[in-house]
């Protein structure tokens, strides 16, 4: 794996965190040109871009820590390392939705379409997230003598499932399935609430193939991201049925 993309003096350049400021760009681009092109949204102030990057950077860093909160508190000094990576996704998606409603609210921009644009947004640097994930060496699954294990550098020579491809591709594959429902879409924010479904069921799945160390609430059985993944689809599911039935007005 590489860790560390390339050294600028005393400085290290971590892949992880350069894929994520990358994945962060390429996804503002995209969502500019679509905010555009479906919305008239001829200008998109980069101060949204740098709220939600905050925002996520915040909520991922916290629900790391709060996944071992003992851990870290009895080794402080671990937290001073905020870039190489430890990143939760469900913190810093939890913590990035409320202020992104905030800010459109605040700016009489449209909720629920903009919310579908950054279905894909969201896609865009997940995967390219996952990416650093992968060249990082985190997130690495459980063993296996399959053909397709890998050796990570913290699996001690050990060949395990490379679930950080595997997730790669199911948001690729949810990507692929948001642009087929686009073109019949029946309501505004159906392709948000899509999203989020479809992944919550996915990652419920990929966390059966994660072996690195990660906060369960049931000790091997349910693991955080599973329990905030079923919270999600039950809560989404019913603003599903409200918003197909006109029901809720946002």
């Amino acid at each position: 794996m590489y860790p560390e993309l390339f050294h600028i003096g005393k400085t290290t350049i971590y892949t992880y965190a350069f894929l994520i400021v990358l994945g962060t760009l390429v996804a503002s681009i995209y969502t500019k040109w679509r905010a555009k092109k479906e919305l008239g949204i001829t200008v998109l102030s980069n101060n949204f871009f740098y709220l939600v990057f905050i925002a996520g950077f915040v909520g991922g860093k916290l629900f790391f820590y709060l996944e071992r909160p003992m851990y870290f508190l009895r080794n402080p000094t671990l937290m001073h390392d905020n870039f190489s990576g430890g990143f939760v996704f469900y913190g810093s998606f939890i913590t990035i939705i409320p202020v992104v409603i905030w800010y459109l609210k605040k700016h009489k921009i449209s909720v629920l379409p903009m919310l579908d644009v950054l279905a894909i947004t969201t896609l865009i640097v997940h995967s390219i997230g996952r990416l650093g994930c992968f060249f990082g060496g985190c997130c690495y699954g459980k063993p296996t003598n399959s053909f397709i294990g890998m050796v990570f550098p913290k699996t001690n020579g050990m060949h395990v499932h490379p679930s950080q491809l595997y997730e790669i591709t199911a948001l690729l594959l949810i990507m692929c399935i948001l642009f087929i429902i686009k073109k019949r879409q029946q309501f505004k924010g159906q392709l948000f609430l899509t999203y989020i479904m479809l992944y919550a069921i996915a990652r419920g799945i990929l966390e059966i193939f994660r072996g690195d160390r990660r906060g369960f609430i049931i000790q091997d059985y349910l693991s955080h991201a599973q329990f905030i993944a079923v919270l999600l689809i039950l809560s989404t599911f019913l603003f599903y049925y409200k918003l197909k039935n006109k029901q809720l007005n946002l």
